[in-house]
């Protein structure tokens, strides 16, 4: 009875996300609450939202901050010398244009957020494309594959959602990961190449011919130049490199490092109380708005554990688990990851999809870690700017003026190969066998 409580109890909450009936916010509150009435929980179900809320709070925390610290130093200006040498060393040479796309988006999407990534790479790059004739599919190609593999980052939404809903430490779930991820960085690299290469064929460019040109460079509005702190520009590399050790390194919480790193990055940057403050409104609605989702997700994954319906689902479940086929899941969850991310959203499936598989897989003695390391290689990943279920992807798409069936159909194959390599080199450094 509790199995199929659980489990209508979850179909409920998924259908009323994908069907938009209720917001992914009120759908993860109400309709976990309502199961648990249903099931007879009474008043019993605010000690279990209480122990959901507390257990994810580091990782709301975490989150919080890391916009905060990432946005702070976008606005002082910190990635623009970055990301204009790149420019500068593109040239006119397509192969060169198309590489540094990819590393330009790469870098821009250090603070996570796919449209800031789009609105910075994308307009600057388009009279250059237009200019050399090149293909714009390929340019939205690589700006996806960029944005898509760094989304695995820590502080991405993504791994955040599966650190939630596995309630498990942002580190423990993303630092084994950073041998995959770092292959397929380097996949991405390659595939620019690749199709830099195709498109110098195309356009029957010989050699270095076209190799030097005009320089481009992002046009910044007043308001960016005024908020512009060139002369910090060391201190915050310094600042960022040291959050990232400490990150990697594990000796304090991600949410201790974020909260020193955004205090220190405000202060120092803008010492005026009144520029911090505007600072932090200016991006609060952002880190609020995931912010509210993360703690809404504490509160379902509370009722589903202290109610034992989520344990009841899985133990259902696994009658039907062939045998022998119980040490493949997480392979399995890696290899459909990306193109799940076509049909769910990315709250249906954190919140919705992957708690079940990784509690089936635990229960089978598979630890659920594994499941959620899997996933967060594909689904909302590399699969996030190719999903109509993502605002960014129009962004995307609109910037660039590919159609989405047209950019779906060019850039799908290369962003599952990107998923592919992650997870075989997932298997090949022991996180998951195959």
């Amino acid at each position: 009875m509790l199995a199929l409580l659980g489990l209508l109890t979850m179909l409920a909450l998924l259908a009323v996300i994908l069907t938009k009936r209720l917001s992914a916010l009120a759908a993860l509150i109400a309709i976990p609450i309502i199961g648990a009435l249903i099931g007879g929980f009474g008043l019993g179900t605010g000690k279990f939202i209480v122990q959901g809320l507390q257990s994810i709070a580091p990782v709301v925390a975490m989150f919080i901050f890391a916009i905060i610290f990432f946005s702070v130093l976008m606005d002082a200006g910190m990635f623009d010398p970055i990301i204009n040498k790149i420019l500068r060393h593109v040239g006119h040479h397509p192969t060169r244009v198309v590489m540094g796309t990819a590393l330009l988006a790469m870098v821009a999407h250090l603070d996570g957020s796919g449209a800031t990534t789009f609105l910075i790479v994308i307009p600057p790059l388009i009279p250059l494309y237009d200019r050399l004739n090149m293909d714009r599919r390929v340019l939205a190609c690589v700006v996806a594959l960029g944005a898509g593999t760094m989304n695995v980052l820590p502080w991405g939404g993504p791994t955040i959602r599966a650190a939630t809903a596995l309630q498990v430490q942002v580190t423990d779930l993303y630092n084994p990961v950073i041998p995959a991820h770092l292959c397929g960085l380097a996949f991405v690299m390659l595939v620019a190449y690749w199709l830099g290469r195709r498109e110098t064929r195309r356009l029957g460019i010989v050699g270095n011919a076209g190799s030097e040109g005009e320089v481009y460079e992002r046009q910044l509005t007043d308001e960016e130049k005024s908020l512009r702190r060139p002369k910090m520009f060391w201190f915050n590399i310094i600042l960022t490199v040291a959050v990232i050790v400490g990150l990697v390194w594990g000796t304090l919480s991600p949410a201790v490092l974020f909260m020193v790193g955004a205090t220190l990055a405000l202060v120092v940057n803008y010492p005026n109380v009144a520029m911090q403050r505007a600072r932090v409104d200016a991006h609060a609605k952002a880190a609020l708005m995931m912010a509210s989702i993360l703690l809404a997700a504490g509160s379902l994954m509370g009722i589903m554990k202290g109610t034992g319906m989520i344990a009841a689902m899985a133990k259902a479940a696994v009658t039907f688990i062939p045998q022998g086929l119980e040490t493949h899941i997480p392979a399995i969850v890696a290899l459909i990851s990306m193109p799940m991310s076509l049909l769910f959203d990315p709250d249906s499936f954190y919140f919705g999809f992957l708690p079940v598989v990784a509690e089936v897989a635990k229960t089978l003695g598979v630890p659920a870690l594994q499941v959620g390391q899997a996933a967060i290689i594909g689904q909302m990943t590399t699969g996030f700017p190719l999903s109509p279920l993502t605002p960014s992807t129009f962004l995307l798409i609109g910037l660039t003026g590919v159609e989405l069936g047209e950019h779906q159909k060019f850039t799908f194959l290369y962003a599952y190969l990107v998923t592919i390599v992650m997870a075989i080199a997932s298997i090949a450094i022991g996180l998951y066998p195959l």
